[in-house]
């Protein structure tokens, strides 16, 4: 779903682990790295989007994750002119996002990235929360850090003890 402005409506799923670390994929045959995300579809809740793209591409379903929270508001990221098509209609000139930050409960053989025949990612690795910012390509790098920025003190809570109930 693309709004007024050219901007598709999209999720982010940051899933993080009991260590504090988030889970980085690789896309399929390429060395870009990055978080989960996908598209929300007419008629369906960011909530409902997450769920759906988290067994999309993760294998995962609800009884995997926990909701830690959420980035108020959209982010959002333009695209590359270069990767702009102008031949769609209507045209997307970027992404505007809303992102989740999960607990991940389940166990890691859970994470099956071959569900679907398509998959979007071919390898994923547990890395330091941080390291996503570095590695990301450069036009998602500043919603990267806001999305970050904001959900960090969710994982620090959780690894402190502080977190409540």
């Amino acid at each position: 779903m693309i709004d007024a402005d050219g901007f598709r409506l999209n999720v982010g799923i940051i899933l993080s682990n009991a260590h504090g670390q988030v889970l980085w994929a690789r896309r399929c045959g390429q060395e870009a790295w990055q978080f989960p995300q996908g598209g929300i579809k007419l008629n369906e809740t960011p909530r409902q989007a997450l769920f759906r793209e988290l067994h999309e591409e993760l294998g995962l379903t609800s009884r995997h994750v926990r909701i830690m929270g959420c980035t108020q508001g959209w982010l959002r990221y333009r695209l590359p002119k270069n990767l702009i098509r102008h031949d769609r209609k209507p045209v997307c000139i970027g992404q505007k996002q809303v992102w989740f930050l999960l607990n991940f409960v389940g166990e890691e053989h859970h994470i099956q990235l071959d569900r679907y025949a398509t998959p979007e990612f071919d390898h994923w690795q547990w890395v330091d929360y941080w390291t996503p910012l570095h590695q990301v390509v450069a036009f998602k790098r500043g919603v990267y850090q806001r999305a970050l920025t904001e959900l960090a003190p969710l994982v620090l809570a959780r690894l402190t003890g502080m977190e409540q109930s």
